[in-house]
């Protein structure tokens, strides 16, 4: 008998020790299952992305600009026009591009010759067959004759036909008045025949040149 009751109260005591170590235990695991769940909640603040409520506003890349201050000029006549213009001053790379392919390609021409080469450069930047600015048209390999080494030659920046080239790459970069040239990217000289011109439409024939679309 005496011998039972100790088996019952070894028995109880093991018992006893078992919840211990089980509650032990199960506190460990929520301490774990805390801390766990602690560390996704800061992992999860920190990767979701924060929302601007406000508009975002992206600066645009710089383009050729308009090259002379106050009021358009008005006029009745492109010369007119072209003698109304005021200096251009210093001008942007882009703008000497446009000027420098006037000068070269058709200073001897008149007026209206000399805005159709303008337009076609202005024409062919906005072509995407072409590249997207006017000095990537005129620098295109193999495009203007006058071009050599990836250079432009030297301007006589002093002359009247300097100054005429500038005012008519004003002109067409600010759209002041039409040209016959309407839509074309490609021009030629009239003394020459390239194969390549049997397969456009021709726009205009202007003096010594030809353009087409």
């Amino acid at each position: 008998m005496r011998k039972s009751l100790f088996g019952i109260a070894a028995a109880a005591a093991t018992m006893i020790a078992t919840f211990a170590g089980a509650e032990e235990t199960g506190a460990e695991v929520a301490e774990a299952t805390v801390e766990t769940t602690t560390e996704e909640t800061a992992l999860t603040e920190e990767v979701v992305p924060v929302f601007v409520s406000e508009e975002v506003v992206q600066e645009l890349p710089e383009e050729a600009t308009a090259e002379f201050p106050g009021n358009v000029p008005q006029a009745n006549s492109l010369r007119e026009l072209v003698a109304q213009m005021p200096a251009s001053g210093e001008l942007s790379d882009e703008m000497r591009c446009l000027a420098g392919a006037v000068y070269f390609e058709s200073r001897g021409e008149p007026l209206s010759g000399q805005l159709a080469v303008a337009q076609v450069v202005i024409n062919r930047s906005e072509s995407s067959s072409f590249p997207s600015s006017y000095c990537g048209v005129v620098y295109q390999r193999a495009q203007f004759s006058f071009v050599r080494g990836g250079t432009m030659p030297r301007i006589k920046t002093g002359s009247n036909a300097w100054k005429r080239a500038t005012a008519i790459a004003q002109i067409a970069h600010q759209g002041l008045w039409d040209s016959e040239a309407d839509d074309s990217l490609y021009f030629h000289a009239k003394y020459v025949r390239p194969s390549w011109a049997r397969k456009k439409v021709a726009r205009a024939t202007i003096n010594t040149h030809i353009f087409y679309r």
